[in-house]
């Protein structure tokens, strides 16, 4: 009997660490169940990212009973050209090569007897599914925040329901199966004051075509946004797959998109009591203005809250300043606080000593945070991270507010910036958080162990992609074996 072939599932993200970082763990997640798995994006990210974990590419990393491996394409850009600063020129080239250079690699795969079986996508590249499309494959789409704002897009896409508009910028959205969002509180690219409206025409790409994948899968889980998971599903097949970043069986620190590398900051949380240290990081792309890092700066000073703070320096092509501290800051905290350009937020997460989280609520970080029982103070500036505080605050439960968003366009004084950090760490209302958010830890960990709804829907995925895949492996090898020749090829 001629053996199972091996599904062979690729995935192309846009580059961006929030954008690759899910569908990494997707991979992971999918390789770990029998499946070889190839994850590609645009050179310029991948090499960055490549040599930040020590990533050889095209060679395949065993996961669980399966491989991942990696192969970026060109954009056709050099990495220092000066249009990558304008995301609407960046979008229409990354289409323009995206769809050649893609489209190229899965012919080659076909040729080496690697079929591809099914390609999943990211939003910002809806382009893909159209390659998909063209060549007669199976394809699926990952969607890297909540559900909530998956159903804000598609009811804004067609016109379902009234929205904040030029001649009523502040009206209520409501949407069925979620609390009414006032109007700084929809994700703000679907604002018409939104200086990004360019993210707003890419991000509804892929609405425009929800016809063409024949699934979605979220990096939620069911028991975090029951209701709206239900509704949704009546209009497209909805999977959610998460926490992806959880699943213990396939943990490997090896395999990550880190960009830079990591500083050493775990062995200083060990030396910390248990849940004094609070951790404050507003992700890669968010930019504070300096006078919110100064005002942030004395808070820190005014509780003598130990912390460990995320200071990213800003992308080459921004044109931005790196922050600064306030004089003599470092000299005033000593060792009570520790200032990092980099570190593993999951690692840093999990450890004891971490009281709780300063974010910009992106849905990673949103994830992460419920998922390993962190209340969060919330600091969202724009996109999805306005809605995703609105749920940590109000329905999670797990979160302080500490501002609306940029849009708000004021300084948080350190007098409230400090009051929320108190209210965060200390007290009844600190206790409060602390318990909703392990309930959600708890929840998280249902949802992915064997049986799970998470764990369910991930192979409920991979059977209708087998059933779907109508390639077969010619040769009697195993997969390693495979797996391995197809890299030799």
């Amino acid at each position: 009997m001629r053996p199972e072939p091996v599904v062979h599932v690729f995935l192309v993200s846009f580059p961006g660490q929030g954008h690759v970082n899910p569908l990494l763990r997707l991979g992971k997640r999918l390789a770990s169940k029998g499946l070889l798995v190839t994850l590609s994006t645009p050179a310029c990210f991948g090499n960055q990212m490549a040599e930040a974990n020590n990533i050889v590419t095209d060679h395949p990393i065993p996961v669980g009973d399966g491989f991942l491996r990696f192969e970026f394409f060109h954009d056709g850009w050099d990495d220092d050209d000066p249009r990558r600063a304008s995301h609407v020129e960046y979008m229409d080239q990354l289409e323009f090569m995206g769809k050649q250079e893609i489209t190229a690699m899965i012919n080659k795969y076909a040729e080496q007897n690697r079929p591809v079986s099914c390609l999943i996508n990211n939003p910002f590249i809806d382009w893909a599914s159209d390659v998909a499309e063209s060549l007669g494959i199976p394809s699926a789409m990952l969607w890297v925040q909540s559900c909530a704002c998956f159903a804000a897009y598609y009811h804004y896409n067609h016109g379902l329901v009234p929205f904040p508009s030029e001649s009523d910028p502040e009206i209520d959205v409501r949407l069925p199966a979620m609390p009414v969002l006032k109007h700084d509180e929809v994700p703000s690219f679907l604002h018409p004051s939104t200086p990004y409206s360019s993210l707003r025409t890419a991000i509804l790409g892929q609405f425009k075509k929800l016809d063409k994948p024949f699934c979605v899968l979220m990096d939620s889980f069911e028991e975090l946004e029951p209701e709206i998971v239900e509704y949704m599903s009546k209009f497209c097949l909805i999977k959610t797959v998460g926490p992806l970043f959880k699943y213990p069986q396939v943990s490997n620190d090896t395999v990550r998109c880190d960009i830079l590398k990591a500083d050493e900051c775990i062995e200083w949380l060990d030396s910390k009591p248990a849940l004094s240290v609070m951790y404050i990081s507003f992700g890669t792309v968010v930019y504070l203005k300096q006078e919110q890092v100064d005002e942030i700066a004395r808070a820190l000073l005014a509780t003598g809250i130990s912390f460990l703070w995320v200071i990213t320096s800003p992308f080459k092509a921004s044109g931005l300043q790196l922050h600064t501290l306030p004089q003599g800051f470092l000299e005033k905290v000593g060792d009570n606080g520790k200032i990092v350009q980099w570190c593993p937020q999951e690692k840093v997460l999990t450890h004891p000593s971490v009281s709780c989280f300063v974010s910009h609520c992106g849905w990673n970080s949103t994830m992460e945070a419920l998922s390993c029982g962190v209340p969060i103070v919330a600091f969202p500036q724009w996109g999805d991270q306005v809605t995703g505080a609105v749920y940590l605050v109000d329905v999670f439960k797990t979160g302080v507010r500490m501002c609306r968003g940029a849009a708000e366009n004021r300084i948080i004084p350190k007098e409230e910036v400090v009051k929320c950090f108190l209210e965060a760490t200390t007290g009844p209302k600190a206790s409060y958080l602390k318990s909703n958010a392990l309930k959600w830890k708890a929840a998280a960990e249902a949802a992915i162990a064997d049986g799970g709804s998470s764990d369910r829907n991930i192979q409920a995925f991979i059977d209708e992609v087998k059933t779907r895949c109508t390639s077969r492996v010619t040769n009697n090898t195993d997969i390693g074996a495979s797996a391995m020749n197809f890299v030799d090829k």
